[in-house]
């Protein structure tokens, strides 16, 4: 049985200490999206360290139709935030490409996410700041993340806990439910993440906490999105040229 308080104080503790061993005087600095993810993350980071040391990062691509919601969570939470749109910068890159070579639907889709975290760091290094990653365990668990992108962070208090978990912590928080109940979407292609995927979250999150799930054929489809995706939650390989180092 899934404790939802008790897992939100020791995450929050979590972040605390986090943050005393690595930068005590250090902002956490979020990318805001408006989705579940980024507002119950920004939510902990409050309650941990305080609004005034949580800094929000929202990042549209030219007209953001949801961006409302974005606005909503840094009211709400009274945090700092700051606006910059990635549209030129996503639209300069691409115009740079040579002539002769054909930007693949996968990259220009997988450029944003990117663009934004670069984003962030910019921001947070620039404010004294940790970044706060905001993947879940439903989404990692299937590489639903842009590698480089949204997928990295300096601390990440989200990513051992399902969707399903995250949602009841989210409520927990007081966050208002059209946040955290919002359809997820992945913001590439206009899809959910459902859609997307093949499987609900439901399905998935069941099926990672106690291995059971009705159709063989879901089953198949997050065992070969599980297998193919797990290179992004490994460090990079590194070359062991079995030099000793007296460090």
């Amino acid at each position: 049985m899934f404790d939802a308080l008790k897992v939100k104080n020791e995450c929050v503790a979590w972040i605390r200490d986090f943050f005393a061993n690595n930068g005590p005087d250090c902002n956490a600095v979020i990318g805001i999206s408006g989705g579940k993810d980024s507002s119950i993350a920004a939510a902990l980071c409050v309650e941990a360290l305080g609004k005034d040391r949580v800094i929000g990062v929202l990042m549209p691509r030219g007209e953001q139709h949801d961006i409302d919601k974005a606005y909503m969570l840094v009211d709400h939470l009274g945090i700092r935030r700051y606006e910059i749109n990635i549209a030129a910068a996503a639209d300069a890159l691409i115009a740079a490409m040579p002539a002769d070579f054909e930007l693949s639907k996968q990259a220009r889709e997988n450029l944003p996410p990117r663009i934004r975290m670069a984003t962030v760091y910019a921001v947070s290094q620039s404010c004294n700041g940790r970044v706060c990653n905001t993947c879940n365990l439903s989404e990692d668990w299937v590489g639903y993340s842009t590698r480089y992108g949204d997928s990295v962070g300096d601390f990440s208090p989200m990513s051992n806990l399902t969707v399903t978990e995250v949602k009841e912590i989210g409520h927990l928080l007081g966050l208002p439910a059209e946040l955290v109940e919002k359809t997820p979407i992945d913001g590439l292609c206009g899809k959910t993440d459902e859609e997307n995927l093949g499987f609900t979250y439901a399905e998935l999150d069941v099926y990672i906490r106690t291995g059971e799930i009705a159709n063989p054929e879901t089953r198949a489809r997050i065992d070969q999105k599980h297998k193919a995706n797990l290179f992004k939650l490994k460090l990079m390989p590194a070359f062991d040229a079995g030099i000793p180092t007296k460090a």
